[in-house]
């Protein structure tokens, strides 16, 4: 059982986090180094051409290869270690309740995971460009995580609880976060052109759909796998 959750997640998260890397590469990455020009005054909003003289003399930043290989290797451990995470809870729903693990039933997980950990958070702190003023980051970071736990188990609730009570209280712990608000700044100092950080937001989220949607796919795929080796 140990062994089979190990191989499963460790797998699933190869294959999502290269996958997840290489649509960061094609579609995430380019607006992050735009919006380290902006950072760095190399590229300054409402300019005639957006150009500094140092802009249009600086080198191309695609060919950072460390940084890139940073990435991929970032990635396959994130996805890792989301794998891990998420074929526990798949084991341990499954010997409470008996209910199969099938990749499909394993993309239903990965949504959740996805609206746990991306969606619920990105509604109160969304991805942000390099250099976006915002408040102090201890209080940031307890927010993100505290809604991470209270999306998880108010999503738990709902699938697993039996009674309206149950329900009620899931979507409650979903909601509460929210109404409790997450740290922000009294007012605006973006130095991006917003149309810039809310397509970064965008595609951010929409790539972690995607990795999180491979990852719950391929971990129920290798799981339920195992799970037939072992018995045949």
């Amino acid at each position: 059982m140990a062994k089979n959750l190990l191989s499963s997640a460790v797998f699933a998260g190869l294959i999502a986090g290269l996958i997840a890397a290489l649509l960061q590469f094609l579609f995430v990455i380019p607006l992050l180094l735009e919006g380290e020009m902006y950072e760095s005054g190399a590229r300054v909003h409402f300019l005639v051409d957006g150009m500094t003289q140092s802009d249009k003399n600086r080198p191309g930043l695609g060919n950072e290869w460390g940084r890139h290989l940073m990435t991929v290797g970032f990635n396959v451990v994130t996805y890792t270690g989301y794998a891990l995470l998420l074929v526990a809870a798949m084991g341990y729903a499954r010997e409470k309740t008996g209910l199969s693990i099938t990749a499909r039933r394993g993309l239903l997980w990965g949504f959740c995971g996805f609206i746990a950990v991306q969606l619920a958070p990105a509604a109160g702190l969304p991805p942000e460009l390099p250099g976006t003023p915002a408040a102090e980051l201890a209080p940031r970071q307890i927010w993100w995580f505290a809604t991470i736990i209270a999306t998880g188990f108010g999503l738990a609730l709902i699938a697993f609880g039996k009674t309206l009570p149950a329900h009620i209280l899931g979507l409650t712990a979903i909601l509460l976060p929210h109404f409790i608000g997450a740290p922000h700044l009294d007012t605006y100092f973006g130095i991006a052109p917003p149309e810039l950080s809310a397509e970064f937001a965008t595609i951010s989220l929409g790539v972690a759909l995607i990795g999180w949607s491979l990852l719950g796919y391929f971990s129920g795929y290798f799981f339920d796998r195992g799970d037939n080796w072992h018995v045949n």
